[in-house]
């Protein structure tokens, strides 16, 4: 049986420098992202979109989004299968095109975990286990395009 799982965020525009969005150069692209019960994010678009480089903006969320569901899933399983992870690093990569109108769409992501496991023993399983990950990865299952695992694993 399925369940569903419901969530709120609330985005507030901060970026109204006293004439809102009478052009657009005379607008700022902030804004703080708000879930209740935890820290605000200050955002902003991407510098190439006149945003403020100095703040998060949604094509690096959605990044570390995927990344981190990811991370969290494997995590999971191993902890289930025994392969004990000492320590997890994963420098993701994504690229967006853009078109000539103005829209866009991510194309491909690239995980690249960079793990330490305690046991040699366990690497072929380890290695496995992102395949699996992947699977079961939430936001995975929610894009229409490729994302592709390319794990380094040592034991230590």
């Amino acid at each position: 049986m399925s369940q569903l799982h419901h969530y709120k965020t609330t985005i507030e525009w901060t970026g109204n420098k006293g004439t809102g969005t009478s052009g657009y150069t005379a607008y700022e692209r902030s804004h703080s992202i708000r879930v209740d019960g935890k820290a605000d994010i200050a955002a902003s678009s991407d510098k190439a979109f006149r945003g403020d480089a100095a703040r998060h903006n949604p094509e690096d969320l959605f990044l570390a989004s995927l990344a981190s569901c990811h991370m969290l899933w494997y995590l999971h399983l191993c902890a289930d299968a025994g392969v004990i992870v000492e320590s997890y690093t994963d420098e993701a990569r994504g690229t967006m095109e853009t078109q000539s109108g103005g829209s866009g769409r991510f194309t491909e992501v690239v995980l690249s975990p960079r793990i330490t496991i305690s046991h040699s023993d366990m690497l072929d399983q380890a290695y496995r286990l992102h395949h699996k990950a992947h699977e079961m990865c939430f936001l995975a299952n929610s894009v229409n395009f490729e994302i592709l695992i390319q794990p380094k694993i040592k034991s230590s």
